[in-house]
Order: C-alpha cells, then sequence, then structure tokens
C-alpha cells in the first residue's frame, strides 16, 4: 500500500483496524476486507496478504478497462480486483518462489512469469493499476490530490570487461593469441596485435565518448565495475592492475561508481564483502549499490546476502534477454521477504532494458520502435527508464552501430 499511494501516487495514508475510528473518520476513507461496512470505498480481499508463506496460487486473468488484472474482487468491489494482492504478488516476486526450472545460470526465466505468459511483461502494469485506481478514487473523493512525480531516465552501464585486448597480463595475452590462431580469427589477432603497440585504440575503452555524451545531456548515469579475479565467467582486468584502478577513479569524478559482484560471489557472502570494500578503497567512497553479474538472482538468498554486505539498492530486477519489467514496476520499492514476513532493507530498482535484450534486431529502427513504446507508457505513469548498455557491446561488431543507437536513446528517451 505504501509503495501504491506513497511510492507513486505521492498519498500519504494512515491505517485503523478499529471500526469505530474509521466510521468517525470524515475523510476520504477505504475498507479493504470481505464485506463493506456501509456505502464506502470497498476493496474486497483476497486471501493473499492474509496468509503466511507460500501457496500454490491458481492465477486466473481477467481485465479493468482493457488492463489485464488478477485476483478477481467480484461485484460489491468499487474495483473489480484485489489491486494490492496483485501488486503484492508481483512485487514481491511470489512466482520465484514457487517451483520452477531455472537455467543454465541460475536464473529464473521470463516466460515462467505470468506477465509473460498473458503478455503484460513491457507495461509498468503497477503504475497503470495505481493511475486508474486514483482516478476512481477521485471520482468519490475531489479532494484527494496526486502528487505530480517527473519521469526519470537513468543509464547503466555495466563494466565486465573494461578492455578488450589492453591490460590483460601477459598470460592471458599470449593465451589470446593462440585462441585467435586455433579459430581462424586473423583478423581479431591483428586487431589485437594494433592495441598492444598502441597504434589503435582498445575498442572497449569508451569510456571518454560515454562521460562526454553524459555531460552533454545532463543524463543520471552509474557505471557498475566487475571488480574480482579472473574465472570462468568473470574475465574484466585484474583489480590489482593501477591503470584499470586510475580508470575507476578517473570515472568517479563524474558518475556515480558502483559494484558488479561476481559470477563466484554468487552466495558467498565473505567473497561480496571482500569485492565491495576493494572497489571502495579504490574511490575513497562507500559502496552501496550492485548489480549481479549475469543478472542472477535468486529470490529470497540473494537480498538476504546483500543486506547482510550492506548494499542498500540493487539494480538487478530485470531479464537479460527479454525487453520488460520482471516485477511489473519501473518504481524502485523495498524487497519483502515473504518467507521471513519482514521488509528488508534493500531498494530494489528495476530496469527495463538490458542491451543483450537487443542483439536479435538488425535495424536500428526495430530496437527503438520497441523502446519509444516503453518510453510513452512511463512517460504517462512518470515512471523511470533504466536502460542497461555494456561498454563491451559498445565497442563491439554488430549489424547495428551501437554507439550511434546508443546516443539515439539518450538524446530520445533521457526526457
Amino acid at each position: 500500500m505504501k509503495q501504491l499511494f506513497t511510492r507513486i501516487l505521492g498519498i500519504e495514508i494512515s491505517y485503523t483496524t478499529k471500526v469505530e475510528d474509521f466510521i468517525k473518520h470524515k475523510g476520504p476513507k477505504i475498507t479493504y476486507t470481505k464485506q463493506p461496512l456501509q456505502s464506502e470505498f470497498f476493496i474486497r480481499s483476497n486471501e493473499l496478504l492474509f496468509e503466511q508463506g507460500i501457496n500454490d496460487i491458481q492465477i486466473t486473468m481477467g481485465t479493468w478497462e482493457d488492463v489485464p488484472c488478477f485476483f478477481s474482487a467480484g461485484d460489491r468491489s468499487t474495483i473489480p480486483f484485489d489491486i494490492f494482492s496483485a501488486s503484492f504478488y508481483l512485487l514481491s516476486r511470489y512466482e520465484e518462489y514457487l517451483p520452477h526450472i531455472k537455467d543454465v545460470h541460475g536464473r529464473f526465466s521470463p516466460k515462467e512469469s505470468i506477465a509473460y505468459k498473458y503478455n503484460f511483461l513491457q507495461l509498468p502494469i503497477v503504475e497503470i493499476w495505481a493511475f486508474k485506481f486514483f482516478e476512481k478514487l477521485r471520482e468519490r473523493f475531489p479532494e484527494v490530490k496526486l502528487v505530480q512525480k517527473k519521469y526519470q531516465y537513468t543509464s547503466i552501464i555495466d563494466v565486465t570487461s573494461s578492455h578488450g585486448f589492453a591490460h590483460k597480463g601477459l598470460v592471458r595475452s599470449i593465451a589470446g593469441v593462440f585462441l585467435d590462431l586455433s579459430s581462424f580469427k586473423i583478423r581479431r589477432m591483428i586487431r589485437r596485435i594494433l592495441v598492444w603497440t598502441r597504434i589503435r585504440k582498445d575498442p572497449y575503452d569508451n569510456f571518454a565518448f560515454l562521460i562526454a555524451l553524459h555531460k552533454e545531456k545532463a543524463i543520471q548515469s552509474m557505471f557498475f565495475f566487475l571488480f574480482a579475479e579472473y574465472s570462468t565467467y568473470d574475465k574484466n582486468v585484474s583489480p590489482n592492475n593501477n591503470k584499470f584502478k586510475y580508470l575507476i577513479k578517473s570515472i568517479a569524478d563524474y558518475s556515480i561508481v558502483s559494484l558488479a559482484t561476481s559470477y563466484v560471489s554468487f552466495g558467498n557472502i565473505d567473497l561480496l564483502k571482500k569485492e565491495k570494500k576493494r572497489l571502495a578503497n579504490v574511490i575513497n567512497r562507500p559502496i552501496n549499490c550492485s548489480r549481479a553479474r549475469y543478472n542472477r538472482v535468486d529470490i529470497p538468498e540473494t537480498y538476504r546476502d546483500l543486506v547482510t554486505a550492506e548494499f542498500t539498492d540493487d539494480y538487478t530486477m530485470g531479464y537479460t534477454h527479454e525487453i520488460g519489467f520482471r516485477a511489473g514496476t519501473s518504481v524502485p520499492f523495498y524487497f519483502y521477504d515473504i518467507l521471513l514476513e519482514v521488509q528488508q532493507p534493500i531498494r530494489v530498482h528495476p530496469f527495463a532494458i538490458h542491451d543483450y535484450a537487443l542483439r536479435d534486431f538488425k535495424h536500428k529502427e526495430e530496437i527503438l520502435t520497441h523502446l519509444s513504446s516503453i518510453h510513452k507508457r512511463l512517460k504517462e505513469v512518470n515512471g523511470h527508464f533504466v536502460t542497461i548498455f555494456s561498454n563491451e557491446l559498445l565497442g563491439g561488431e554488430h549489424p547495428v552501430d551501437w554507439k550511434d543507437l546508443y546516443q539515439s536513446v539518450i538524446e530520445k528517451y533521457a526526457v
């Protein structure tokens, strides 16, 4: 209710379980129960928010004036579904507690979600519900005022491989040459040598371009650096490399620098704390924000680990290969741990677009069409548009010019 009323609509609310206090109150009021008391604004409650633990819930989809909804509330309810239970189901990631098949990286598949199955993944559905709910409230209580929040845009840059060829160390560099030769990637080997001899710039080193663009357009940006030892899935420059440290410090002068937690730190709190402390020592500032490598989130353990490691904000809530809203919202929310029945002190920032979800498109116009649709919907509900691009893809080879695409995204959707 705080998410819907306070954080989305900007309306302060209070609660009572005493019937006499409710009846005496002369201002706007809502009953959330099985039966209305009088002729007040009434929402018939589903059982979900009164239960404990996880149960196998059967979802039956309906519509509210052409908007998908579930947890039908019957004819007597002022709105046709329990908006609070439905929002909680999505925000708590209830469905991710239920038995499901994980992918090779232990991730929840978007195809398992009700948003994907019922075709509302690309809608900030919780905000849409909230604004429609407000219109119904205003019909009954004209004095209720909406506190207009502004649309926001945040650009996140994932730096899980700061350089393609430079600063990799002698052993990794030689191994790279042999790998290029064995796979007949002669052009790649030539580029590698040109970077070593400083004839050409490393293709992933586009940080000056990014900083200049962000500064020119005055946008909110964040850089998440993988700052971990080499492993199968963690292949950034060594955290002991002084040039890498200098790069991080220089970016921290212009943008927020945070931690992209490593693949091997998943489920390893001690390593998580070590990576966090090591990066904080480089920029001489606390590290409060995280993003998990490969967007790995295991509900609820991942957020428990982040709380233990003293992170306050996380930016992993989204899908790598699907456009849309994993938790049904674009607005940051506090994670609720259903098994412990407690709101954890970590704020979850959903993202809508990950650049890997755009790789199957062959033309810039196709991508911008999809992004325009998301942007339009977020503008309508004063949402928060978060996009994730990696310096690696921005510097890679692709039918689409990634730098040009990124510049278009900034110009079109930052406002």
